[in-house]
């Protein structure tokens, strides 16, 4: 059976796929964590600055969570190679900020924090929307379902962040600035996600000795849902909504986290 549910509970039961499922997230998660907290170094804005501090708090939270799940199984994280480093892969087409950016003790100017802005605006719908998809098949797991529904509850906080704080620079008059960043950067994410999805089923496909057939299907699969975002779909990634939890990453307004929370 070629459901997402089947899918990924076959990933999680092989301790070679789980090892590799959880070293890429954790590893992307780490490095969004460091980008988050030298972004958050470089902002001037006192009010936005430990929103961005959060946000990179968070996503360290995640990856060690990613972490223990290893640790609990009797693993270690393995090597991510360059084809499925999603986070790597969209720095070197030049989404965000670049790393060699970060490293100058510079303030960030208004455009610089719309690229770390609209980057995670991005990010974070892809994010949202593959949690919200683990969640509903892991939410009651015993191995991972606490570690899912945090991540979830947290994904749900991020991408409240980014509509709120696109909308505030939109009344700036930065709208049309947002908007064709916007599509750029999502027409990129699309693509490199098809690309990176591809390279994750085929490491995945050898480790768990998928016939030909389902590897073409999954193929096929996956381009296929490029074509549809390609066409039509990426908009979603770049809207500015309404949040759903106003002042989220605030520390001011944000409620604490329950470990257990169901989200």
């Amino acid at each position: 059976m070629l459901s997402a549910r089947a899918i990924y509970r076959e990933i999680r039961d092989n301790d070679e796929t789980y090892r590799l499922f959880c070293s890429v997230a954790a590893k992307g998660e780490a490095q969004g964590g460091w980008e988050n907290r030298r972004i958050a170094e470089l902002t001037a804005d006192p009010v936005l600055r430990p929103k961005i501090l959060r946000h990179g708090e968070d996503e360290e939270k995640h990856g060690r969570l990613f972490d223990a799940l290893l640790r609990k199984r009797g693993l270690s994280a393995c090597p991510v190679p360059f084809d499925t480093d999603y986070t790597l892969r969209l720095e070197r087409r030049g989404i965000g900020l670049s790393h060699a950016r970060l490293a100058r003790e510079e303030p960030l100017s208004d455009e610089e924090i719309l690229r770390y802005l609209v980057h995670s605006r991005v990010t974070e719908q892809r994010a949202h929307e593959e949690v919200e998809e683990q969640l509903e098949i892991f939410g009651d797991d015993p191995e991972l379902g606490r570690a899912v529904r945090m991540i979830a509850d947290d994904e749900r906080n991020h991408l409240s962040f980014t509509h709120e704080e696109l909308a505030r620079f939109r009344e700036r008059g930065y709208g049309p600035l947002i908007r064709s960043m916007a599509r750029e950067y999502a027409l990129v994410e699309i693509e490199t996600y098809r690309d990176v999805s591809l390279s994750v089923m085929a490491q995945m496909a050898r480790a768990l000795g998928w016939s030909r057939l389902k590897r073409s299907v999954l193929t096929f699969g996956i381009r296929a849902i490029y074509l549809i975002e390609r066409a039509w779909t990426w908009r979603r990634l770049t809207r500015i909504e309404t949040p759903e939890r106003p002042g989220a990453l605030d520390p001011q307004l944000a409620e604490p986290h329950s470990p257990g929370a169901r989200g």
